[in-house]
């Protein structure tokens, strides 16, 4: 199989986030295990909130993001989208 066709086989969902660092929390404790979110495209997708941390800040979480999954649904990666 080539990087060409795993590339192709990729879904991009982009969505724009705005977390609290007190809302935060109950991802970080563990409360809420999930995020689920509404993409550009109008389709609503969940993933693990523990993709998110590494976007944390003292201010929460802010910004455009881009998940990525695999042809199967997996989260392949999560990514801040950088502002033009």
């Amino acid at each position: 199989m080539s990087d060409q066709a795993d590339t192709r086989a990729l879904r991009r969902y982009e969505f724009q986030l705005c977390i609290s660092p007190e809302q935060y929390l109950d991802y970080y404790r563990g409360t809420v295990k999930h995020v689920i979110v509404r993409c550009a495209e109008g389709l609503t997708v969940q993933f693990p909130a523990s993709l998110l941390q590494r976007f944390v800040t003292p201010q929460g979480i802010h910004g455009r993001f881009v998940l990525i999954c695999d042809e199967h649904g997996k989260c392949a990666g999560l990514q801040r989208r950088e502002v033009a």
